[in-house]
């Protein structure tokens, strides 16, 4: 049963998960040598170091649990399709009106870059 285990991949990511467990006690550690000192601060870090070293350890559990379990590990995953909404058509939106003071606006900016060009 832990024979799948003892591969290089699977002692890559022991190896990693041992690294960041004891990282993370060793921080929560030195935080709270820090909250000894006068850091108040450093007592809401020494809580949260070690929190994260038990997450590591219950996803390291999990990724154990779930690949021992037989014949997932071999199954490849399935793939659901969600069907597409059927959505009603668009709207036609109708052009838009031409508006005769934005036009003689535009023409006055044009006025006043002609003239600007010539001086």
């Amino acid at each position: 049963m832990f024979r799948p285990f003892l591969r290089p991949r699977w002692l890559a990511f022991h190896a990693l998960a041992l690294a960041l467990v004891g990282g993370f006690l060793a921080l929560g550690w030195w935080q709270i040598q820090r909250a000894g000192q006068g850091n108040v601060l450093s007592f809401g870090y020494a809580v949260e170091w070690p929190v994260f070293a038990g997450f590591t350890v219950f996803v390291w559990v999990r990724v154990l649990r779930d690949h021992a379990r037989p014949g997932q590990a071999d199954r490849p995953a399935r793939q659901e399709t969600a069907a597409l909404p059927v959505l009603p058509p668009r709207p036609a939106v109708p052009a838009p009106e031409p508006d005769a003071d934005l036009a003689a606006y535009n023409r006055y900016l044009a006025a006043l870059d002609a003239e600007d060009r010539r001086a």
